[in-house]
């Protein structure tokens, strides 16, 4: 019996072992480097490091630029991740409870961007918002509406909402398919039996559906808002590199920008230490506030 224990101990041991060996190498070891660089003012390129303590990180709070940058990736935040989860909630109840036709033409055409690359899809808009070519002023031309057409992504008043659209068009789709997933493992005779207390469709979305998936719900939400801080940073760098005059940059697009083109890499790593302890608390908060009892059925 011993023999058998030691043999199974052993066996797990060789299965997470090599796991836990790079989860060290690939995240310990640069966390922990970031963290002891964000100490230091360095070019990043030679040797000469001059050690300053949190010199970096007083300068980091008085940077009206990283403030922007701060104030842009909490707006993406906020508002991409309201409107891509209420869509692709909304997508999933229609098209797995509804009757409707060419169900599946719609699952298709949802999922489709999920396909194509960060990169792709913001080529794509960037070649839909051009001011000269695009299809979009092309389109306001043609409906007699040159009032509208503007400087999409040249505009600081309308370029964050331009990289809000093209996030939310990419995302919809993948988040409707796991939510439709989830909604077909509920049973149908909660809803005939909901239908036959008088209770309307949309009584049954919030008083049925919506509990019963709640804890993919508030699983994918975490996810996302931690996503949503990384694709921004793909997006930003295609469509407008941070442009106009910093008006779309975000957490890691001035983070990239100060490392790797001002050659400030301390500063740089400043920034991703804050960018670090926000992205943990704020994973933190969300399953706080999202926390509740689990409805079985």
């Amino acid at each position: 019996m011993k023999k058998k224990s030691s043999s199974k101990n052993i066996f797990i041991g060789c299965s997470v072992i090599p796991a836990l060996i790079l989860f060290v190498v690939f995240m310990v070891i640069p966390t922990i480097n970031v963290f002891w660089m964000s100490l230091f003012k360095w070019g990043g390129l030679t040797n000469n490091k001059k050690f300053v303590g949190l010199d970096n990180f007083k300068i980091l709070f008085q940077d009206k630029n990283f403030i922007k940058s701060f104030q842009n990736t909490l707006l993406l935040l906020v508002v991409v991740t309201i409107i891509t989860m209420a869509l692709a909630i909304i997508s999933a109840a229609i098209l797995s409870r509804e009757d409707i036709k060419f169900k599946n033409l719609f699952r298709v055409v949802f999922y489709l961007p999920n396909i194509l690359s960060v990169v792709v899809i913001s080529a794509i808009f960037s070649a839909i918002l051009d001011p000269n070519q695009g299809i979009l002023n092309a389109s306001l031309d043609f409906l007699n509406l040159d009032s509208l057409k503007k400087m999409w992504l040249g505009d600081q008043k309308v370029v964050i909402w331009c990289i809000t659209f093209a996030m939310v068009w990419q995302a919809v789709g993948y988040y409707m398919v796991m939510y439709m997933a989830s909604m077909c493992s509920i049973p149908e005779s909660l809803y005939e039996s909901a239908e036959l207390d008088g209770a309307s469709k949309v009584k049954q979305f919030f008083q049925i559906t919506i509990p019963l998936i709640w804890n993919v719900i508030r699983t994918t939400l975490t996810f996302f808002i931690i996503s949503t801080i990384n694709l921004s940073f793909l997006f930003v760098k295609v469509m407008t590199s941070g442009g106009p005059d910093g008006s779309s940059e975000v957490f890691l697009s001035y983070m990239y920008k100060q490392a790797y083109s001002n050659s400030a890499y301390g500063y740089g790593m400043a920034i991703g230490v804050i960018i670090f302890l926000f992205s943990f608390g704020l994973s933190l908060v969300i399953n706080k506030i999202t926390k509740r009892d689990v409805i079985q059925f």
